[in-house]
């Protein structure tokens, strides 16, 4: 009979957060597959438990997976943990879980505390519906460009951000959501717990004049207005017009067109706004010098 693979939530600050089922499912464990062995030690000290400790993090789980799953087949107990919060999300967790279906193999996940969620309801944003993106791109131009992506979505969009990045993904947020509210929530259920909240260019000049900000940090965009969800609707039902100002705007790059002259002049000829065609002359702008290099 195969074992059974244990999906631990763990505190994403508080130690108080932690139930009793997060002990009762290390203790039942044969082995604690982790993210990094130093995190989950300490949480094991805490609760007095020594047990084996199987790194497992986005750079091996791939490789171990096969391997995780032929020990739970023999009938061991497997227990996983991030390093903070559900596993899964967002961190590598999931190639285990989905590994471990595929077999047939038991999984109980045990419910914990999540930053998204956590930051969403703190940050006092609409949450009716939302969407969890995760970490953004590292280059600016593809950060803007998957901003834009998200344009149309009718909810709240959550970001997960490293404080070293923070003003970076900021910029591009008030790059294309110059109107939207926005939150940046950092430290959850910790003693320095701090929501930062206003429109996206005031919130990044905030950030900015505070200089270096620590802790992990959870980034929190308020819904699409009325008027942003019809100009995107315009923008949906017009693949031709699309076309047509990526041509324009590639021949104005070609003559050397400073960006804000291309966008103030292409926002005008297709009825526009602004700011979503500077996004666009950015990313593209971006692509040009990539392949010119």
């Amino acid at each position: 009979m195969s074992g059974c693979l244990y999906m631990v939530g763990t505190p994403i600050g508080n130690l108080g957060d932690m139930s009793p089922r997060v002990a009762e499912a290390f203790r039942a464990a044969d082995a604690i597959c982790c993210e990094d062995t130093r995190v989950t030690s300490k949480l094991l000290a805490h609760l007095g438990i020594s047990k084996t400790l199987i790194r497992c993090d986005e750079n091996v789980i791939v490789q171990r997976a096969p391997e995780l799953v032929d020990r739970l087949l023999a009938g061991e107990t497997l227990a996983f943990a991030s390093d903070a919060g559900m596993p899964s999300v967002s961190d590598p967790g999931q190639v285990l879980v989905d590994a471990a279906r595929d077999a047939g193999i038991e999984v109980q996940v045990i419910p914990g505390p999540s930053a998204c969620v956590t930051a969403l309801v703190a940050s006092g944003i609409s949450c009716e519906h939302f969407f969890f993106e995760g970490f953004l791109p590292r280059k600016h131009g593809e950060r803007v460009r998957r901003l834009s992506e998200l344009a149309c979505v009718p909810g709240a969009l959550l970001f997960y951000e490293s404080p070293h990045r923070a003003a970076a993904s900021l910029q591009a947020i008030a790059q294309v959501f110059p109107k939207r509210r926005v939150a940046l929530c950092r430290e959850l259920t910790k003693l320095h717990e701090e929501v930062l909240r206003d429109k996206a260019p005031a919130l990044l000049e905030t950030v900015l004049a505070r200089g270096e900000m620590r802790g992990e940090m959870v980034i929190v965009v308020a819904p699409p207005d009325s008027d942003e969800m019809t100009g995107i609707a315009v923008q949906v039902d017009a693949p031709d017009q699309q076309e047509l100002l990526a041509k324009d705007i590639a021949c104005a790059l070609e003559a050397e067109e400073p960006a804000s002259a291309i966008a103030k002049r292409l926002s005008q000829k297709y009825s526009l706004r602004k700011r979503e065609v500077y996004a666009r002359v950015l990313v593209m702008q971006e692509e040009r010098d990539a392949a010119a290099r």
